[in-house]
């Protein structure tokens, strides 16, 4: 949940730390703080620049490590905030995750004359490695990390060994960025990409030991482990707004180039079938499944409630979809007709890698639709799907849900294609993916009309979404993205719930956000918004082009492009972001960096 950059160089490197902090912020950002060798330390509350304008131009210093922080142990303040240190003052460490048994660990160093100055696991974690520091820095880590429970990335320096940094990776991503004649650590590969595309993923269990000009990598026996770099593909533009207000209304607005790059070389149109590289050699296996576990969180959950809909009315497969944070704790039975499908942006959701875990241990074949190439989940799943979204740095998911929708629509295509769907419904499917991106744009053109709307519903303090079939999903989706967003109570429910309970809720100050394409529950939820109305609800309605009937019953209305029934969730889902957006920034609310909240739970 929480950000660490490291350098290792020539150059002065508390700028080179503080840069590669703001990029991680949507990582955490209620308190951050930078060591530098030879320099000093520095830590704050609130966001990066705080601790940067602190910073002394005096600092020359050109190795160091730096942190932003989401709050798990003890709460956000400067004595909480990392880099945390040994007794000695010499040793300093940054964390993110868990140590599960720090109390103990805590209990039997205060027996030894240890004090401590913070909430937080880390620094239990840092008072433990200086206990043990006998001169190399790396054998102490090794000490310490095998006493430990829990997860952790980490990154640890000492002043007496001030050009060598020891870091070590347990359910938290690490990535070491490679330079010439200097090196990087960082939590992700998003903020190296200024510096070298050249990097190298630890995986869990490996400490590695990074200077100037080279970096070794063992695991925790320390037996030495050959890793050769990777080569990153994304762009340094895709990290800048690029001229937008925030991250997320650019990533919104990215949606058609999005879709365009998710189904890019993988339609064959006369054939009415996608080409999943990824999943091609196992695609009979999945031909003849007789269940599909989809695994997700947040709003990957939704996107795969969406995918259950899909496969099952189009591909006859059955599907469950699951909470990673319930699966994992859940009874698997192994079964060789049975597949688990993890959905998740980074690639290093917790609850959802434990899940992954978990299935293949039952024997059961695991793929994976992910956003980050080289995340653990792409690398520990049997086969898989990348969205080729691009970074999304806004902490609320917007492209990387709209880009899971439609790898969603091509496994669906995939799998039922070879389950018996005709070649005709095939192309249809096919063509429909071809032309979503400029439906999806023809949205985009209209957003000035989103935005006059949401200026006229932010300021209730309730809203209630509704939709059905395969829109049920996206009705939760859209009471998600407004809570994240805008702090409001949302509230979604299947449209035909309403009579059973949720309606006592609705009156004039209570707005529903009603999706209503004209499907083939179209006249149902026209029942369901008449429901509303008689309660003097407030109704914004999203329909589909051509659609004069919905401004009978509605006070808003906003129509989206008609497009293949499969895909028209991937449509109707973006007019409710853009009202997210709009809702939060009438309210003068950082819409990138929500309170409370990171952009990767790496934390159970």
């Amino acid at each position: 949940m929480c950000g660490i950059f490291g350098y290792v160089g020539q150059r002065p490197a508390a700028p080179i730390i503080l840069d590669g902090l703001r990029a991680l912020e949507y990582r955490g950002y209620d308190s951050a703080g930078v060591y530098v060798a030879g320099s000093g330390v520095v830590k704050a509350t609130g966001p990066v620049d705080i601790v940067a304008s602190l910073v002394p131009k005096t600092w020359t210093g050109t190795s160091g490590i730096g942190h932003t922080r989401w709050a798990t142990h003890g709460p956000p303040t400067e004595r909480n905030a990392h880099p945390h240190s040994d007794m000695s003052d010499s040793l300093w460490i940054v964390h993110n995750g868990i140590i599960e048994n720090y109390q103990a660990l805590k209990e039997g160093l205060l027996m030894q004359g240890v004090q401590f100055s913070s909430d937080t696991d880390t620094e239990v974690l840092a008072k433990l490695i200086g206990s043990l520091y006998r001169g190399d820095v790396r054998e102490a880590v090794l000490a310490a990390l095998s006493l430990v429970e829990g997860a952790y990335g980490i990154a640890v320096m000492s002043e007496h060994d001030p050009y060598r940094l020891v870091v070590a990776r347990q359910g938290s991503p690490l990535v070491i960025g490679l330079g010439t004649g200097e090196n990087f650590v960082a939590s992700d590969a998003a903020p190296l990409l200024i510096h070298t595309k050249d990097v190298v993923y630890l995986t869990d269990g490996e400490v590695a030991v990074i200077d100037r000009q080279s970096y070794s990598i063992t695991n925790r026996a320390g037996k030495a482990h050959t890793r050769l770099p990777e080569r990153i593909e994304w762009s340094v533009e895709t990290l800048q707004k690029n001229g937008y207000a925030h991250f997320m209304e650019k990533e919104i607005f990215e949606a058609p180039s999005v879709v365009e790059n998710t189904i890019r070389g993988r339609l064959l149109l006369e054939r009415g079938r996608a080409k999943l590289g990824g999943i091609e050699a196992h695609l009979p296996h999945l031909a003849s499944l007789e269940r599909l576990l989809i695994v997700g969180c947040g709003s990957a959950y939704y996107a795969g409630q969406v995918g259950r809909i899909m496969l099952e009315e189009y591909g006859g497969l059955p599907v469950e979809v699951e909470l990673g944070s319930e699966f994992r704790y859940k009874r698997i039975f192994a079964h060789d007709k049975t597949a688990v499908l993890a959905i998740t942006q980074s690639g290093e959701t917790a609850d959802t890698l434990t899940s992954v875990r978990r299935a293949k241990e039952a024997g059961l074949l695991t793929l994976g639709i992910v956003n980050v190439v080289g995340s653990t989940i792409a690398r520990e799943t049997d086969a898989g799907i990348y969205n080729h979204a691009g970074p999304e740095v806004a902490v609320a998911s917007t492209k990387a849900f709209i880009s899971q929708l439609t790898a969603l629509a091509l496994l669906t295509l995939a799998v039922a294609r070879e389950r018996g769907l005709s070649l005709q419904d095939g192309q249809a499917i096919a063509q429909g993916l071809q032309e979503l991106p400029a439906a999806l744009q023809t949205v985009l053109d209209r957003a000035a009309e989103i935005k006059a709307i949401a200026a006229t519903y932010a300021t209730y303090r309730d809203a209630m979404f509704i939709g059905r079939k395969l829109h049920a999903p996206i009705a939760y989706e859209g009471a998600l993205k407004l809570k994240e967003v805008t702090y409001l109570h949302a509230e979604a429910y299947a449209g035909g719930e309403l009579k059973h309970g949720s309606i006592a809720l609705l009156d004039p100050s209570f707005p529903v956000v009603a999706l209503a394409p004209r499907d083939a529950v179209y006249e149902k939820m026209i029942s369901n918004i008449e429901e509303v109305r008689a309660r003097q609800a407030p109704v914004f309605a999203i329909g589909t082009a051509g659609d004069h009937d919905l401004s009978r019953v509605a006070n808003d209305v906003f129509l989206v492009p008609s497009v293949h029934p499969l895909l028209q969730p991937i449509v109707t889902v973006l007019p409710l972001q853009l009202f997210a957006y709009y809702v939060g920034v009438a309210r003068g609310l950082n819409v990138d960096r929500p309170r409370n909240l990171a952009k990767s739970v790496t934390v159970e």
